[in-house]
């Protein structure tokens, strides 16, 4: 597939099949994922892969700390969006609700589902050891950019989520991921479910004219 194409694309997947996912073919996108700059070639990603079982108990453990601390989805921001980004979230919203699974609210869908990496048989859970600065999180960045893109190429459908960092004491443990590595973010993976209307949920991009500033 075209990379341009892939871009233009490549959108966010909420409803997966119940098929596995292929070793050989889950090493390769992490092959081609792995293939991203990073500053000073430090590639500070640590990559660690739960598929089967082992990603149904993480999950089980996720939605049940999500309950047990009433911890939500957000956009992680120190302090009350702006309306301009409130407004771009709307636009998720218009086409989110109404190809959402019957009986299930926007919250529950988002919260359950993010903690169950939408029934992705495969979660892809990126860490960075505590040595680096901040800073370096836009080489995690610039990974998922590659990862994302790579998966969409190989047909295969992705959605990160951030939520799962706030539990990230309880992905350590049950992953065996040593302390001093922070979690970034968890990354699922799998082949979409084409039937799904969640999928077909398209949300717009926002004009270049309102994002780019042009000088010179």
């Amino acid at each position: 597939m075209e990379l341009i194409r892939a871009m233009e694309e490549r959108r966010s997947t909420r409803a997966f099949l119940d098929r596995p996912v292929e070793r050989e073919k889950l090493k390769r996108l992490l092959q081609l994922a792995t293939q991203a700059p990073s500053a000073i070639n430090l590639q500070p990603w640590e990559i660690t892969v739960v598929s089967g079982e082992e990603r149904e108990r993480l999950s089980r453990l996720l939605v049940k700390r999500m309950r047990e601390r009433n911890i939500s989805c957000a956009p992680g921001a120190k302090d009350p969006l702006p309306e301009v980004f409130l407004e771009r979230q709307r636009g998720l919203l218009d086409v989110l609700l109404p190809n959402l699974p019957a009986q299930s609210s926007f919250e529950d869908f988002i919260n359950e589902g993010s903690c169950n990496f939408y029934g992705a048989p495969s979660a892809i859970i990126i860490a960075i050891d505590e040595v680096f600065s901040s800073v370096r999180l836009t080489d995690i960045g610039i990974l998922l950019g590659y990862l994302v893109l790579a998966a969409h190429a190989m047909g295969l459908g992705t959605c990160p989520i951030g939520l799962i960092t706030a539990f990230e004491d309880d992905i350590r443990e049950v992953l065996s991921i040593p302390d001093q590595k922070h979690v970034v973010i968890g990354v699922g993976v799998g082949y979409p479910d084409p039937d799904a209307p969640i999928n077909r949920s398209r949300s717009e991009r926002v004009p270049l004219g309102k994002v780019v500033k042009w000088r010179g």
